[in-house]
Formats: structure tokens, sequence, C-alpha cells
């Protein structure tokens, strides 16, 4: 997993200003991908940033890049609590909640809806998309919007200029590292 892939895909939370990101990565090798895995939890560990690989398929891995504090509090939303327990969760700590997640993923083939409390979406756009069935939304950027949808359309620029500002960084040569915000 190379620091151009967690750049291009998990910027905004790098920078501290989103809970989550999820992406696909290739590896060759189940063991390297576990090692790589292991490796970038050794670095952005002491940022409050954790890695996590939600589930494997064929060659390629759904990695979860996250911040636990951050997600704590996402989750203590009632709101969020309220979409949790319907989905069949136990929103007790965000550690279970996770848990509960990888479980549902490697158990089907779908994608588990409430996903997106894990990446920071608003919980009244993650109740929406379940609800309405991904329609009816006012509109569409990193998520389905159907709360503030001028809230929601800053959020998106904002993290779209996060990841141009981190690309060029490191094409520059910092390092994730360096770049990464620790929790406060």
């Amino acid at each position: 997993m190379s620091e151009e892939t967690v750049v291009r895909n998990c910027a905004p939370t790098l920078a501290g200003i989103k809970t989550g990101n999820l992406f696909r990565c290739r590896y060759d090798s189940i063991v390297e991908m576990r090692d790589s895995v292991r490796f970038w939890n050794r670095k952005l560990h002491s940022k409050g940033v954790r890695i996590l690989p939600l589930r494997y398929c064929g060659h390629h891995a759904l990695i979860y890049l996250y911040r636990p504090a951050q997600l704590a509090d996402d989750l203590h939303n009632d709101q969020a609590k309220a979409i949790l327990r319907h989905c069949g969760y136990r929103p007790d700590t965000a550690e279970k909640c996770i848990a509960t997640l990888m479980q549902r993923m490697r158990e089907s083939d779908d994608f588990p809806h409430e996903i997106g409390l894990f990446l920071g979406y608003p919980p009244e756009d993650v109740s929406g998309f379940i609800a309405h069935h991904a329609c009816g939304y006012k509109c569409a950027g990193c998520w389905k919007v159907y709360g503030d949808e001028q809230k929601c359309r800053r959020l998106f620029a904002k993290y779209k200029q996060c990841t141009r500002i981190y690309e060029t960084c490191l094409a520059r040569g910092r390092d994730i590292v360096s770049m990464t915000v620790a929790d406060r």
C-alpha cells in the first residue's frame, strides 16, 4: 500500500477533518497486505489514526483508515445510535461497532448502508439513504445528501482541496507521517 494510495484516498482523514475513509487496495499476497497494514498502524498510531482491512476479496482488500476518537464521538450521536440499533448493532463502544461492521461485511456481499456513519457522514444523510433506497437526494458528492445540502457541498469542496494539497506535498517530498495531524 503506497503513500500515494493512502494520500489519494484518505487525505481528509489524515488532515483530521474527516472521521474515516474507505478504499480498495490490490495485493499480491495476504501476508504482504497484513504486513502493510501493520506498517501503517505503527507509523500513524501516534497521530491517532488507525487502519484496518474490513474485507478481503480475491486479490483486493477493503481498507478502512480512521480516527478512533472521532469515530467514538460520531457514534455517540443519538441519531447514529438509533440507526446502528436498527441495523442490529449494540452501539456500546466504537470498537464493538467496528467488529459488527466487519462481521456484517463478511456475511454478505451487499454493502451495509450504515457504513456512512463510520466515515463521518451526517446521520440524517445515512438515514435518508436507507429510508429512500438511495433515491430522492438533494445532491451527491462523497455521499448522497438528504439533509443540509449547502453544508455538505462546502465539506465536499474542502475534502477535494485537502486531497489536492496533500498530493502536492507528497509529490514535493513530504511524508505521510509529517502531514498527518495529531489528535488533540
